[in-house]
């Protein structure tokens, strides 16, 4: 592997790293309702890749249900989560999307597993286990919850992505599009102050928004499927678990997070169980779905 492409894919996990951190200062210190912000990333991504809608796929409704799944849906979650969730806890959390996308793998798929993936799948969900069941974790638990459902849900989108004969990148439009057309009515039916938190800090959410749509889910997210067609899957993917250990530090530095040893235990526990998972060779599932990069 190159140098440029060895620092692409670490710009790539700053990236990811950075997003929850962002979406968690735009959700508590700007006050942004977490499905209204989803709404507008989502919205934003829609206006960008708009030309890449035509012409119409098939299967347009398995295509949209799948796309707001490892989209809009995951991404509301997530940003409810984080609504009392820490970055590094969250980040930890998400690493489940793993060992779920493996188990949803074996009962839609058909997949089948041998120990070693079996022992990452059980070392995956035990670290992070351990890790939540510390005291200083238990007033986020709700929280919490909500960025694990947000896991299962994108785990599951995840699986069913295999299904569709259509690319990245225009995934990526219809999947906003979806998101736009579920989010935009349950944000004016559950939430309220949508137009005050844009009055509040207009430029700071505008930068939040800028960050998490444009350059997450176009730039980030398009540079590193563009590296999974110039080498092998086997080299790029492992890389991409770099981006939880990222969070934990970027929440720890940016939004002053209380990192404690149950929690990087825990997490370290859990990665190793994740990088077994994406190392052993599948033979039903591509292994570049399993690290799911954030649309």
């Amino acid at each position: 592997m190159s140098a440029r492409a060895l620092l692409i894919m670490m710009m790539c996990n700053i990236v990811w790293a950075l997003n929850i951190v962002v979406s968690k200062v735009a959700i508590v210190d700007l006050a942004s309702p977490p499905l209204f912000y989803a709404l507008l990333r989502s919205l934003i991504v829609a206006i960008v890749l708009i030309p890449l809608l035509r012409p119409l796929p098939e299967n347009l409704g398995r295509v949209l249900l799948i796309g707001l799944a490892i989209s809009g849906g995951s991404f509301a979650l997530l940003f409810m989560g984080l609504v009392t969730a820490s970055p590094s806890a969250a980040g930890v959390v998400s690493l489940t999307g793993a060992p779920m996308t493996v188990l949803f793998a074996i009962l839609f798929l058909g997949e089948r597993i041998r120990w070693r993936r079996g022992l990452g799948i059980g070392l995956a969900f035990g670290g992070v286990l351990f890790a939540m069941a510390g005291e200083n974790q238990m007033e986020t638990s709700t929280g919490l919850l909500l960025v694990f459902i947000s896991a299962v849900v994108g785990a599951l989108g995840t699986v069913f992505v295999k299904r569709l004969d259509l690319s990245s990148i225009r995934l990526q439009a219809w999947a906003a599009l979806a998101s736009v057309a579920v989010l935009l009515p349950l944000t004016a039916v559950m939430e309220s102050g949508q137009v005050a938190s844009l009055a509040t800090s207009p430029w700071k959410l505008a930068a939040c928004l800028f960050f998490a749509a444009i350059v997450v889910s176009v730039g980030a997210h398009t540079a590193y499927y563009r590296m999974l067609r110039e080498y092998d899957t086997n080299l790029i993917v492992p890389l991409t678990l770099f981006t939880p250990i990222l969070t934990i530090v970027f929440g720890a530095w940016l939004t002053g997070d209380a990192i404690g040893g149950r929690l990087v235990v825990g997490g370290g526990i859990a990665l190793a169980g994740v990088a077994i998972i994406v190392l052993r060779p599948s033979e039903t599932f591509t292994r570049r779905f399993l690290v799911r990069p954030r649309f």
